[in-house]
């Protein structure tokens, strides 16, 4: 979570193509593959002209592009998944490629554990994700580049009890084409034809019943990005993109028996998102550089405001464009040659929003446009730092701090389910309103020496103002994270042996929970607290590592890394849920008054100590 932002509004490419779910198994493992990564670029104020369409952070990730001179093997077996890579020339220092794929195997693992009688036996979680990638240089002047990306988490449980049947899968799919072309050493091209694709699918069967429900979001993306030196003290770019997005946001399919449930048409929404943008980072003397730009977008959704009642066949069609200009600013003043001062101002509009009422993040929450009903996003951001070196470049120190404002928020209102939900009109399902966060981010990274690492914190508020939610009062952020602390630590013992560890808190999530519930006659009525009116216990882990690399081969090179996640247990919360428990040790009904709701939380993750032998030839 960015700044109070969301998920959603974190814009996070991969090859220029937007990746919508960024974890497997629920944030255990990021989906980009650290062996086939060649560059990261985090940017959380000060957003440069040429990205848009969130509101909070980018997360910009390029990929290797293969080794066109030699063959490499990288790879690793552990106990709870396996990777390999194989890069090399398809012909040498003209065109080369890079393969990537890892895969767990708890479900593998975990089946001899689980007796062949049990209800649960067949049951099971794995995820896998492929990683490709060629290139070939045309000439000195032009390169191709063809990625792609594709990953799926998998969860199935099988009940022999019962019959019942279940299949989740959902992830992530990108290709990306791309065309460099020089035009002159002042003047640089890049061409991009991009496609995204993130889907989710429940799948239910029991005896003759089965259940289909998906859902998900397309785009097709192109774009030509400029780059002009006219001299060292300007870099301009400019360029332009068009999204096509088709969004899928809830459909269903499925037969009882005899009996097929198809509707005639699966209802989609489609929208158009488009751009123009300018800037210049501009060296106004040896002390002072301005980056300036404006960004301007546009965004027309076409198709069905509701997504829900597909089976009244009762949908309403809207025709509407928003346009806005998106100015950025920002300077670095060197104090110093070892200090420098730096502001920034960004304004930026999102207009895809992510619909969820649970506490955490789920692949099930809903990618929707926006419409008639459903304004765009908005913040304005302004950030302000100080940032010193020290000892020869040994240490960097920082202080930044910002301030975001934020308006045409959507959250569900209360009472409302998005399960529930058969209103034609979005406009009945969602309340709007604005937000405001601010904080301060402290760093101290250590650069050199046998010892490396650093520290970061951040104190930070976020506050949301809904007239409809909360009886009109302020509201903590589901995402406001009071403090936020980091710490990682390497330690390179001797040439054979180095060690590492990480430590992380962090104040726990804002929820909503029920209050009271009471019976009047055979009906039960649930009370809440205050919207987001209960904080989660807070988070925190200790991760610690030790990697052995034995003498090293000519050809041949390994080590074996000894790794513990959550050294200590720690039971972070991950949902919290209520059960009814009966007062005498018999079932019962909340309605007879013989049973108590009693709140249990749910963590993941416990003490996990892992071995993997890594390898490079």
């Amino acid at each position: 979570y960015v700044r109070g932002g969301g998920p959603d509004q974190n814009l996070i490419l991969l090859d220029e193509a937007v990746v919508y779910n960024a974890a497997h198994l629920f944030g255990f493992f990021s989906v980009f593959n650290a062996d086939a990564i060649k560059d990261i670029n985090i940017i959380k104020g000060g957003m440069p002209a040429e990205y848009g369409g969130r509101l909070s952070s980018v997360l910009d990730i390029t990929m290797k592009d293969g080794n066109n001179k030699k063959y490499e093997v990288d790879g690793g077996i552990g106990l709870l998944s396996s990777r390999l890579t194989i890069q090399g020339p398809i012909q040498k220092e003209k065109s080369s490629f890079i393969v990537s794929g890892r895969r767990t195997y708890i479900d593998v693992l975990s089946k001899p554990f689980i007796p062949k009688d049990s209800p649960s036996y067949g049951s099971g979680y794995y995820f896998y994700d492929l990683t490709t990638k060629v290139n070939y240089r045309i000439s000195d002047k032009d390169r191709l580049y063809l990625s792609g990306y594709f990953g799926r988490d998998v969860f199935n449980f099988a009940n022999t009890d019962n019959g019942i049947g279940i299949k989740i899968p959902w992830g992530n799919a990108t290709t990306s084409l791309r065309w460099n072309h020089l035009f002159t050493d002042k003047l640089f091209m890049n061409t991009s034809l991009i496609f995204s694709d993130f889907r989710f699918e429940f799948n239910i069967a029991q005896s003759d019943f089965e259940l289909k429900i998906f859902s998900g979001i397309n785009d097709w993306n192109t774009k030509v990005d400029f780059l002009y030196q006219p001299n060292q003290r300007h870099t301009v770019k400019f360029g332009t993109n068009y999204i096509y997005h088709e969004f899928s946001p809830g459909n269903a399919t499925g037969k009882s028996g005899d009996v097929v449930f198809e509707p005639d048409q699966i209802y989609k929404l489609y929208s158009n998102e488009g751009a123009l943008y300018l800037s210049d980072d501009f060296e106004v003397s040896d002390v002072l550089k301005v980056h300036a730009g404006l960004r301007y977008s546009s965004f027309q959704h076409s198709g069905y405001i509701s997504f829900r009642d597909y089976i009244k066949n009762d949908f309403t069609r809207s025709d509407d464009n928003y346009r806005h200009i998106e100015p950025r600013l920002s300077f670095r003043y060197q104090l110093t040659p070892t200090s420098s001062f730096k502001g920034a101002y960004t304004q930026n509009y999102q207009y895809i929003h992510l619909a969820s009422t649970s506490s955490v993040t789920l692949p099930t929450d809903l990618w929707i446009p926006s419409s008639a009903g459903i304004e765009p996003k908005f913040a304005d951001q302004y950030a302000i730092g100080y940032f010193k070196n020290l000892n020869d470049n040994m240490y960097e120190t920082s202080i930044e701090a910002y301030y975001k404002e934020m308006t045409n928020l959507i959250e569900y209102k209360e009472g409302v389910l998005p399960e529930d939900n058969t209103n034609t009109s979005n406009d009945d399902a969602f309340a709007f309103g604005n937000g405001d966060s601010y904080g301060i981010e402290l760093l101290l990274k250590k650069n050199k020496g046998k010892t490396t690492g650093w520290i970061g914190y951040t104190l930070s508020k976020t506050t949301l103002f809904f007239d409809d939610v909360n009886n009109g009062d302020p509201f903590p952020a589901k995402y406001d994270r009071r403090h936020d602390l980091e710490m990682t630590a390497t330690h390179k013992l001797s040439d054979k042996w180095s060690f590492s560890s990480v430590f992380v808190y962090g104040t726990g999530n804002a929820i909503t929970l029920p209050n009271e519930r009471y019976v009047i006659g055979e009906n039960i009525y649930t009370e809440f607290t205050s919207r987001n009116g209960f904080r989660m216990e807070p988070y925190h882990r200790l991760d610690i590592s030790a990697t052995y690399t034995p003498q090293k081969k000519k050809k041949f090179q390994s080590s074996w890394n000894f790794s513990i996640y959550n050294v200590y247990s720690r039971k972070n919360p991950y949902f919290i849920y209520f059960a009814l428990e009966p007062n005498d040790g018999e079932e019962g009904s909340l309605v007879e008054g013989n049973v108590t709701p009693k709140a249990y939380q749910v963590s993941i993750f416990p003490i996990l100590p892992s071995v993997t032998w890594n390898f490079n030839f």
